[in-house]
């Protein structure tokens, strides 16, 4: 899986956050997300290893996760905010999918 897909995004409030998104191939080869995550960058001068919990939309049927997997057109969001603002995720079904480690050289 590669992460080709960063966004720098600065909520009200919050600061400035990384949004990544890591797509990778499928059974069938189709370009398919393979997670999401977000984290803050610190704003001290010095090197910073911070860990991003990753996650992935589901389907909510079975029907869905069927079609979406014969299909190849998996649930991934449209928008990358959503990743980095809570609000509006509390309807979204998503799993875990694992843990990303980014390093912040900050001067």
């Amino acid at each position: 899986p590669r992460a080709d897909r960063v966004f720098l995004s600065c909520a009200p409030f919050a600061g400035p956050q990384i949004i990544v998104s890591v797509y990778g191939p499928d059974f069938f080869g189709n370009d398919v997300v393979r997670g999401y995550g977000t984290v803050h960058i610190p704003f001290t001068p010095g090197r910073h290893t911070r860990t991003i919990a990753m996650f992935v939309p589901e389907s909510t049927s079975e029907l869905q996760k069927f079609t979406s997997w014969f299909t190849g057109r998996r649930p991934e969001f449209t928008d990358p905010k959503v990743v980095a603002q809570g609000e509006g995720r509390e309807v979204t079904r998503v799993r875990s999918q694992g843990f990303m480690t980014i390093s912040f050289n900050v001067v």
